[in-house]
């Protein structure tokens, strides 16, 4: 009996309590707007009831794990994801379009959904390294590690993960000192960028315009951006429809399962990318802040959770998976009511899907080490 309750013990001291009462209330709300999104208790209903729960499995897995003992997964685990990607590469699988699987026999993968860990696991490793001594060059070479697999994720290509493992990269490489000067010239870049492409729309977005970094099918996510009417029955579809639904909530929404626009199949993607135009609808502006004001208190948890971080490697790790989870929202809310182009970024504990839910999890359970182990200074 008293070993039986040592290991309770160690499972009830594994969990952040306010980190896990955040995601239990997503996992509520989440299950209950998929019973909508689907139109009743289907198969994808129960397919996500297990995704979350082996989502909730790997992060109480992840949680039990000490920080120095991720410390040590970090480089094996980077180098395998690497080695995977290159896979994909020279031997993967073509899917829509978009060479993003590799099939290992017995299973097929995506090695870019691990990469989402790997990258900022494996650079705040490299950082709590050089803690204490940080140099220009260590950020060139936290770059370069960066570059490889963003650049190798790009070519399959998947520009919506890519983006994501640039920002959990990117902030990891902030957090550990990266000076905002050297920033400057990049973001006026960027605004400049921005504005010649807004101005010369017409222009630019004609058929026969080539844009060179990007491929046919992303010009024309952005040029849809820019004026979602100049195609609205093919490429403009998916943004006007997501944007009627989230606009005919209203305040307080139609209702729970009352949704038109969902239920007479208007929003495409329904389940996955676009679901919380499903929620919009039912549930109003009203319903999407309060959704909103929820994923600011997981953001506002992991931050604290960074902030009381021990050491440098854990205040990285959990800095740059809360604003990796912030950057997901940020992506498809703004995707979905045409401020950002679709890039395909699921909503968090909301979006059909075991892997990115897998990932999710895993997150959260570092998460939860880093918090557990405050007093861990190895």
């Amino acid at each position: 009996m008293k070993r039986l309750g040592a290991i309770l013990v160690r499972v009830f001291l594994a969990f952040d309590w306010p980190l896990l009462i955040i995601l239990a209330l997503f996992a509520a709300l989440g299950l209950t707007v998929m019973h909508s999104a689907v139109g009743s208790t289907d198969w994808r209903f129960a397919d996500q009831s297990r995704n979350f729960l082996i989502a909730f499995l790997a992060m109480w897995a992840v949680a039990l794990v000490p920080p120095h003992m991720l410390m040590r997964l970090a480089l094996p685990f980077y180098i395998v994801g690497v080695a995977l990607l290159l896979g994909v590469e020279f031997f993967g699988e073509t899917s829509k379009g978009a060479t993003r699987w590799l099939n290992l026999g017995i299973t097929r993968i995506q090695p870019s959904e691990m990469m989402k860990i790997a990258v900022p696991l494996m650079l705040a490793w490299y950082f709590q390294r050089h803690d204490g001594d940080v140099r220009i060059r260590d950020f060139l070479v936290a770059a370069a590690m960066l570059a490889a697999p963003f650049g190798l994720i790009v070519l399959q290509p998947d520009l919506g993960t890519a983006l994501l493992v640039f920002g959990a990269g990117f902030c990891v490489i902030y957090f550990a000192g990266l000076s905002f000067k050297l920033l400057a010239p990049i973001a006026i870049v960027g605004i400049l960028g921005i504005g010649t492409l807004i101005y010369y729309e017409d222009t630019l977005c004609e058929p026969g315009v080539d844009w060179v970094v990007l491929h046919d099918y992303q010009k024309q996510r952005v040029c849809t951006l820019l004026n979602p009417s100049s195609d609205p029955l093919g490429k403009g579809f998916h943004t006007i429809q997501s944007m009627i639904a989230v606009g005919s909530g209203g305040l307080y929404g139609k209702g729970y399962m009352q949704g038109t626009q969902t239920h007479l199949d208007f929003i495409p993607e329904r389940t996955t990318d676009f679901i919380f135009a499903v929620y919009a609808e039912e549930f109003g502006l009203y319903g999407g802040v309060a959704m909103l004001l929820l994923y600011a208190l997981l953001i506002a948890r992991g931050l604290t959770i960074a902030v009381r971080a021990t050491t440098q490697f854990g205040r990285l790790m959990a800095g740059a998976l809360t604003m990796m989870v912030f950057i997901y929202v940020f992506v498809n809310v703004g995707m979905v009511t045409g401020i950002l182009p679709v890039v395909g970024v699921p909503l968090p504990f909301m979006s059909y899907g075991g892997t990115a839910l897998l990932t999710m999890g895993i997150a959260c359970g570092i998460l939860m080490s880093v918090s557990r182990y405050r007093g861990d200074k190895t």
